[in-house]
């Protein structure tokens, strides 16, 4: 798995390991975040709605997002990331439920050298999570800063 900018190439992909998204996580980022909106905190009223059930955050799946990416990344890797530099094009494509299971997949789209003082340059990742039933849930570019 390549470490630095200057080991990692456009094209490059990684795909995470899974994680399904709790009950406990739902209340507890509600809790967190002081957004207990009824598609996410009321089940009776949800299981009268078009999904049936509770919601996940679109900000949890988000944060679950960057956890799974985190742990995919090798150390050398995770030494060369100065920043999380941004978001860009961040979509809600499909509800994720309490139950359902995300992976992420991850590929270099561009790179772009810089004169920061700790970094190399920008890596532009195209990042996708999907659930069990390979649905994409949220979709993104990210941008990290790199040694």
């Amino acid at each position: 798995m390549p470490g630095t900018y200057d080991d990692i190439e456009v094209g490059d992909r990684v795909v995470t390991q899974g994680r399904t998204i709790t009950e406990a996580d739902v209340m507890n980022f509600a809790g967190v975040s002081g957004d207990f909106n009824h598609i996410h905190t009321d089940a009776e009223a949800m299981a009268e709605s078009g999904f049936g059930q509770r919601i996940a955050h679109g900000a949890l799946v988000f944060a679950a997002m960057t956890g799974l990416l985190w742990q995919s990344r090798g150390e050398e890797e995770r030494e060369a990331v100065v920043a999380f530099y941004g978001v860009d094009h961040l979509r809600f494509i499909n509800p994720c439920l309490i139950g359902d299971t995300i992976h992420v997949e991850r590929e270099v789209i561009e790179k772009e050298p810089s004169d920061h003082p700790e970094a190399a340059g920008t890596v532009r990742y195209d990042i996708e999570a999907i659930n069990q039933d390979d649905e994409v849930v949220i979709a993104a570019e990210f941008i990290s800063l790199l040694a």
